[in-house]
């Protein structure tokens, strides 16, 4: 038989058991929640950082490891100031190299640190060329704290946030194939005292191989009130990109990276051709009233059919009306072509593209011998050579280019090799060639013949209306809308592909500005050829540039 007091022991063993279970579990729990961000919180002796850093590689967005991506972000921002209030020398472990100073605000010169990655920041002089990677702090990021202290705390940090999601943010997704450069972070951090809006920033260069063609480099800083955890931004910084190294200039201390992104990635792609098909509608349809208003004008008024201008002016809006119409097929195809349907496809577009800035060119050489030359500028069947150049040299190019199998299948890709466009164009890798000479040569000569033109042309404008006004003429704004119509049929918004290469945002104003091209060619049509009674009595001038009839023999 059991006695009470033997059940009370079993008990107390029972209870003693029980205790020493929820211990264990706790130790064996520890290691899972780490990445919570709150066992190690404030924490910093080797082991806390050690265990802290699995966590990036463990908290990967296809990963069961269970993570809190603001705290953990926020441990290793924290971790500048506790090196710059607690540490003073050098930290080196695989993941992380640091090196805290103190530095005299009363210094004679810039401060350079190298930031190689494998090894801990030290100091260099101006005249090392080498490593590669180094910062420079400005003199007067310093000067401009002597009278609140004689001395600061500077700490330099190099983080290796390995592959996981830490500090990616919400724009580096998978999808783009964004990424920082070497899974490496700057850190620089004077501790507790804010330094924003430097009037001479920092400089921070980064060495790198050459990027893809289709990415390119942006330099940014970790913001911690972007978004709910935190994302990068580049505001206050500026880049300056070279081959194989490039240069970040902000004007704050904080986190830094260079993010490795595509130039055109998915979601841009898919914007930028909405605003092109929404344009290039818009386009298509003023650009056939301009062609249903010539018509009309030629039946209502003899005159009007042997006038060279509006010729040209409708053969231009012809061609960009059917360019507007393949590059509405061409990436608005549903199921991938055959490698048939795919080069006629190319042709076609290629085609009405060299049409089209054939005539703009063409467009400017019929200005230049109605502004500029003026005398001796009769040519027989003048409009009919016109068309033979307009329509018939492009089509020479393009049998020339088709010959050599230059068209087929052509895919826009990023970092993954993932296509974010394809499209029927000039096949890729194996007609690169093909395409700088017969479109970005072809568009070059052109362009600069055209920009040649404009200028002569609004300097007689300008000039002339200056000797005839007097001196006492305000601003000529008859003479810039004069210029402003005459740049629509020279195509000065495709000049604006040439800014393409500084960043999306050019990219964006050239895909909406040129889309509208039809729309500003119909304005300048509509106002040359019906203006109203007081515009026909105070700017004949202005028509006469054209309106001037040239003999034609048809």
């Amino acid at each position: 038989m059991v006695t009470p007091g033997a059940l009370r022991v079993l008990f107390l063993l029972l209870l003693l058991l029980w205790a020493s279970g929820m211990e264990n579990s706790t130790i064996l729990e520890q290691p899972r929640n780490v990445c919570l961000g709150l066992i190690n919180e404030d924490s910093y002796e080797s082991f806390h950082l050690e265990n802290t850093a699995g966590c990036f590689t463990k908290c990967r967005q296809s990963g069961n490891e269970p993570c809190d991506l603001k705290n953990l972000q926020r441990y290793w921002l924290k971790y500048e100031f506790h090196l710059v209030e607690n540490q003073m020398g050098i930290v080196n472990t695989s993941f992380l190299k640091a090196v805290v100073q103190s530095v005299s605000t009363n210094i004679s010169e810039d401060l350079l640190f190298s930031l190689t990655p494998s090894q801990v920041p030290r100091p260099v002089t101006e005249e090392e060329h080498e490593p590669p990677d180094r910062v420079r702090l400005p003199r007067s990021l310093f000067e401009s704290l002597q009278d609140s202290r004689s001395v600061v705390r500077l700490a330099i940090t190099l983080l290796d946030i390995g592959p996981g999601n830490l500090f990616k943010g919400p724009e580096l997704s998978l999808e783009d194939s964004s990424s920082v450069l070497n899974n490496r972070l700057v850190g620089l951090s004077l501790g507790n005292i804010s330094v924003s809006r430097l009037a001479e920033p920092l400089e921070i260069t980064f060495s790198h191989q050459r990027p893809p063609s289709n990415m390119t480099f942006s330099c940014v800083f970790w913001d911690v009130t972007k978004g709910s955890t935190g994302d990068w931004s580049s505001t206050g910084c500026s880049t300056e990109l070279s081959a194989k190294r490039t240069v970040c200039r902000c004007d704050h201390l904080t986190f830094f990276a260079l993010l490795l992104r595509p130039i055109l990635d998915r979601a841009t792609v898919q914007a930028l051709i909405r605003i092109s098909q929404a344009g290039c509608g818009a386009s298509m349809i003023f650009l056939a009233f301009t062609v249903l208003l010539y018509a009309a004008l030629r039946f209502y008024r003899q005159r009007f059919k042997s006038e060279d201008a509006p010729k040209v002016h409708v053969a231009l809006s012809i061609s960009l009306f059917l360019l507007n119409l393949a590059f509405f097929i061409n990436v608005g195809h549903g199921r991938e072509p055959s490698d048939a349907t795919c080069w006629a496809r190319g042709a076609i577009f290629h085609y009405f593209l060299l049409c089209t800035f054939t005539w703009m060119g063409l467009e400017a050489f019929h200005l230049y011998l109605l502004v500029i030359k003026v005398f001796n500028t009769y040519f027989g069947h003048y409009f009919l050579k016109l068309s033979l150049v307009g329509w018939g040299l492009p089509a020479l190019i393009v049998i020339g280019t088709g010959s050599a199998n230059s068209y087929g299948h052509y895919a826009i890709r990023d970092k993954k090799n993932m296509a974010t466009l394809e499209l029927c164009w000039f096949r890729e890798k194996t007609a690169v060639s093909a395409l700088y000479v017969t479109v970005h040569g072809y568009f070059l000569i052109t362009c600069l013949f055209s920009a040649v033109v404009l200028g002569l042309v609004a300097w007689k404008i300008f000039t002339l209306s200056t000797a005839t006004a007097g001196k006492e003429q305000g601003p000529n704004w008859k003479g810039v809308l004069t210029v402003l119509g005459l740049s629509s049929l020279v195509g000065v918004t495709w000049w604006l592909a040439i800014l393409t290469p500084l960043g999306r945002s050019t990219i964006y104003v050239f895909a909406l500005f040129n889309s509208l091209q039809g729309v500003l060619i119909f304005c300048w049509f509509a106002m040359l050829y019906f203006p109203s009674r007081t515009a026909v009595a105070s700017s004949s001038g202005t028509a006469r540039i054209d309106q001037v009839h040239t003999a034609s023999q048809e």
